[in-house]
């Protein structure tokens, strides 16, 4: 009976970490995260075998220069693998990276500030659920030095 009560309480924690990260899928996908985290989006011809490995566009922000989407899977040398599930929500809600960095003002943090916890955990549950991508980008490159790969720049409004 006893192990009957244990395989229950296992299935039940399966199916509830299945339902987290399907919610933090469904939320990456509304969400738009692929946009600039999939090499290949901005050409056209997204790498959906690479999906969140890192954009090959970068974004030229005036007094920041040039950053690419970085790799959002768990890869440990070129994603966010050695990243704690708390580490990914700090970053989504505030910009702070744990290395110290900030993100660029393009990545939509201040909607996504306002996640619950639930859905800022599922979304880091999803990440980490990944397979890993070996994709390391460019960058960011300094403003004035020239950039690798196509940019796009973000041009603030004149006044």
């Amino acid at each position: 009976m006893l192990s009957l009560l244990l395989a229950s309480f296992g299935t039940g924690a399966a199916a509830d970490d299945a339902a987290q990260i399907e919610r933090g899928r469904y939320l990456v996908q509304i969400a738009g995260c692929g946009d600039c985290h999939t090499p290949g989006h901005f050409l056209g011809q997204p790498d959906m075998d690479r999906f969140l490995g890192g954009s090959d566009v970068g974004f030229e922000v005036p007094g920041v220069g040039v950053v690419y989407g970085p790799n959002l899977t768990p890869d440990t040398a070129t994603g966010l693998g050695g990243w704690s599930a708390d580490e990914i929500v700090a970053a989504i809600r505030t910009r702070a990276r744990p290395d110290g960095r900030g993100l660029v003002p393009v990545m939509p943090w201040p909607n996504l500030g306002t996640l619950t916890d639930g859905d800022a955990y599922a979304i880091a549950a999803y990440l980490q659920s990944l397979d890993p991508v070996s994709n390391k980008v460019p960058g960011p490159i300094p403003e004035g030095e020239a950039a690798p790969s196509f940019v796009m720049r973000v041009i603030p409004p004149a006044g």
